[in-house]
């Protein structure tokens, strides 16, 4: 069930002025791979070497990483969605890594007047890397501007759309590109009924996996919850059981950090080893086909399976398929409605409530017990 909407289709998005779609960013040519690298590693002390040894992943692919087109596409599909529901309302795109930055964004939200932005990350799933760095991002840009007062005030006021993960839209999105994929493993000569289904996602530390609980679950849970839901309704298009897993990849940092496992090639030898002959590779924690869905799955997933033996075939990610996009934008209204005190029926599937729009205090931090420090917006954090 989506928010309920104004009688005026051009009221629905109100109080909001804009809508800020906020995503990760990639370099656009080789020479940005290091630079990016740089961004995405701030503080870390990762030496340009390491970086360059990194970037080998983008530079199999021209240099060039395939999100911010997908980003504008989905940006281009928003907009055609809101103008077919008669809603005038802006769409601005900030990267926290690449250009447009966090910084243009805000420049450009405040050259067309906006006055309180709502923001979407393009990241389904809560955790410290899918929502709070977004939110801290945010505040320090505004902070930087002179534009972040003592009480979480800004320049242009924010909010944000909740996690999504267990939204009907994006639940409903994935149904159909797993579906899809089947039918192109039996087209490869599979056998779908035999084949395992394997969800992908991108492993975090487990610390973080550790702090993420301060929601009203996991990251990790998260994940399972969507999992289970789509791949019941996959086997009831299908008309048969779908056999399930949930894998990680591009896990980086030191070997002695615990990630969350299994990693998907290690996961595959051990199918491969259990008589499994037929996988589809579903990156159900991934909105597009970004560099991790591109390198980590298409390139060296696909080539792990290969070299097992197996038949495999990678499910689409949601990217711009109707049901996601006519998804987010029941979320704005959802978003909307909230802002105005209105009742809302926050639709979702699954067995998790619906995430918060507006996020606790130290909600869903790097590490467990130790608050970051940093200011966040789109919360109730208190400020210095």
């Amino acid at each position: 069930m989506s928010a309920t909407i104004p009688q005026s289709a051009a009221q629905a998005a109100a109080p909001y002025d804009a809508l800020l779609l906020y995503s990760f960013g990639g370099p656009n040519r080789p020479e940005d791979v290091v630079p990016f690298l740089r961004n995405v590693t701030a503080g870390k002390g990762i030496p340009d070497e390491r970086l360059e040894e990194v970037g080998e992943h983008y530079y199999g692919f021209g240099g060039k990483s395939p999100i911010n087109e997908q980003n504008l596409a989905l940006k281009a599909a928003l907009e055609a969605e809101l103008a077919a529901r008669g809603i005038d309302l802006p769409v601005v795109w900030g990267n926290r890594n690449w250009e447009p930055y966090t910084n243009d964004a805000v420049d450009e939200l405040e050259k067309i007047g906006a006055k309180r932005a709502v923001a979407l990350v393009t990241s389904a799933f809560s955790s410290y890397s899918g929502c709070r760095q977004y939110r801290e991002d945010l505040a320090v840009t505004l902070e930087k501007r002179g534009q972040l007062g003592a009480d979480g005030s800004t320049g242009v006021q924010f909010d944000k759309i909740r996690s999504y993960f267990n939204h009907p839209g994006f639940a409903e999105a994935n149904v159909d590109a797993v579906v899809d994929a089947y039918t192109e493993l039996a087209a490869a000569g599979g056998d779908g009924a035999a084949a395992r289904l394997v969800f992908v996602t991108h492993s975090i530390p487990e610390t973080m996996e550790a702090a993420s609980r301060i929601s009203h679950a996991t990251y990790s849970q998260q994940h399972l919850d969507l999992a289970r839901v789509v791949a019941g309704r996959v086997a009831e298009r299908l008309g048969h059981e779908v056999p399930w897993d949930l894998a990680y990849c591009s896990r980086s940092g030191p070997p002695s950090q615990p990630w969350l496992e299994p990693d998907v090639n290690d996961h595959l030898e051990a199918l491969a080893a259990d008589s499994v002959r037929d996988v589809v590779l579903s990156p159900i924690g991934f909105v597009s086909d970004h560099m991790e869905v591109a390198y980590d799955l298409d390139t060296e997933a696909l080539a792990t399976a290969k070299d097992l033996g197996l038949t495999a075939v990678r499910a689409g990610t949601v990217g711009t398929r109707e049901p996601f996009v006519r998804g987010l934008v029941d979320l704005l209204l959802e978003r909307a409605a909230l802002a105005r005190d209105e009742d809302v029926a926050e639709a979702t599937v699954g067995e998790l409530p619906p995430f918060r729009s507006v996020c606790a205090p130290n909600c869903c931090l790097r590490r467990d017990g130790e608050p970051s420090g940093v200011p966040a917006l789109c919360g109730t954090e208190v400020y210095a």
